[in-house]
């Protein structure tokens, strides 16, 4: 069955346009918790966890969540604003039945969104996912004035996470001496990262930790790193530190001003498991990880695969092949010796501790890995096209893919959202890259 609300990443949308209305979200809060009620034990009470990020939307969507459970006879306990990686640890810590995240991640402030995880702090299940569609189409109902759901407030969430965060760092090393820039995006992290870095002995200078509801990943954050490598230059920073709306984010840049994305960095990640004497197995990106990055983690003598683009798929390939470290150039990286779900502070603190473990430089860590120019054409297409059955386009780009062999690759990728195709070339050279691009992309009939 084909899910009808339910992405990639949860239900999310521009706030006050269907679904993201009050009476949707609280029947959605309805639905989910009819669905655990029904999967409970005999006599178990259902508890879940609701998190936040700092949109001004947040307080009538947690209102509009709590009295959906509530009314299905869940019990709901409040966390207030929260990294969306520090919800799925309070979820799996505190023995709850499930956690929800209120948050449009990377997204502007206008829009707003709703994602569940499991008691184990993973992402749900498609099947749970429809099951909770499947009570959508159902009227709403209320359990009786006895079997209410009743609401708390965890008055010391904050203060667990950034400890669980802590302890992800080896015991032996500390961050004394360095001086970090942390961008927190004005987001769900702005009062638990510093604290983290701090505590671990770091000189933190934190940007992006005034949120007023409305300037979240607002020219700042790791969507927006401009403002984070000149705060770096300005102090005389060691790194920059750039986490997005919701935390699960990262991007860094050093002292020079370079900007590291999440293809580099799961590079580094990578090499110091191997360092360390770990049995990895392989590493998963994603369709859309550079080829420089997929060649040199090879060269390490581990495998490689590719998921399709989104953490949730890293994440399913990563269990399904027993492998722990996996990510996208995005920032999203997984650490499953660590965390069941990517976390943009723990991931950060990996690559702090690798870097102290070789005594070298992220760029002194990454200098065999010559990132690869891509290009990426986006192309708005006549209505009715089939891309799949253009003998012509196909016939191209298994020509470009034959002459790239080796030293590049090709990706054409369809919108899920709108009649646009995606096309991404890669070659060790970049005018390669964008005359095959465009040869590609100038026999797609476009609208």
């Amino acid at each position: 069955m084909k899910k009808q609300y339910f992405g990639t990443d949860g239900i999310r949308g521009e706030v006050g346009q269907f679904p993201i209305v009050p009476e949707f979200i609280t029947r959605l809060g309805y639905a989910a918790g009819k669905v655990l009620v029904q999967n409970a034990k005999p006599g178990e009470r259902c508890k879940v966890l609701i998190g936040k990020d700092t949109r001004v939307s947040g307080y009538l969507l947690e209102a509009a969540l709590e009295a959906g459970f509530a009314a299905a006879g869940v019990d709901v306990k409040l966390c207030g604003p929260m990294p969306t990686p520090g919800v799925a640890y309070l979820t799996k810590a505190l023995r709850l039945s499930a956690g929800v995240v209120i948050s449009a991640s990377h997204n502007a402030y206008q829009d707003n969104g709703i994602k569940f995880f499991s008691a184990e702090g993973g992402k749900l299940t498609d099947e749970f996912e429809l099951a909770i569609e499947a009570e959508l189409a159902k009227p709403m109902g209320c359990v009786s004035s006895k079997e209410l759901g009743k609401a708390f407030r965890i008055d010391d969430a904050a203060g667990r996470y950034i400890e669980f965060c802590k302890s992800t760092f080896p015991g032996e090393l500390n961050l004394k001496g360095m001086k970090l820039v942390v961008d927190c995006a004005n987001g769900a992290a702005y009062h638990t990262a510093p604290h983290v870095f701090h505590e671990l002995g770091a000189e933190v200078i934190s940007i992006g930790v005034h949120p007023d509801g409305r300037n979240i990943n607002d020219g700042c954050g790791a969507t927006a790193p401009a403002a984070l490598i000149e705060k770096v230059k300005e102090t005389k920073a060691d790194l920059g530190i750039a986490l997005d709306g919701d935390a699960d984010r990262l991007q860094m840049v050093d002292a020079s001003g370079r900007l590291f994305n999440g293809d580099e960095l799961l590079y580094v990640l990578a090499k110091d498991r191997l360092a360390r004497g770990e049995n990895l197995g392989g590493v998963v990106g994603t369709l859309m990880t550079n080829l420089a990055v997929e060649n040199a983690i090879k060269a390490l003598g581990i495998g490689f695969e590719r998921a399709n683009v989104g953490d949730r798929y890293v994440l399913e390939l990563l269990k399904q092949k027993g492998w722990i470290i996996g990510g996208e150039g995005s920032g999203h990286l997984l650490c499953l010796d660590q965390h069941s779900t990517g976390d943009g502070t723990i991931a950060a603190l990996q690559v702090l501790a690798a870097m102290s473990q070789a005594k070298k430089s992220l760029a002194q860590l990454l200098d065999s890995v010559k990132i690869f120019p891509q290009v990426l054409l986006n192309i708005k297409f006549k209505a009715g096209y089939d891309w799949k059955a253009d003998n012509a386009l196909n016939s191209q780009i298994s020509q470009v893919e034959t002459e790239l062999k080796g030293t590049g690759r090709v990706l054409i990728r369809a919108s899920g959202t709108e009649p646009v195709l995606r096309v991404m070339v890669e070659a060790n050279d970049d005018a390669i890259a964008h005359s095959a691009a465009k040869r590609i992309a100038d026999l797609i009939p476009s609208a």
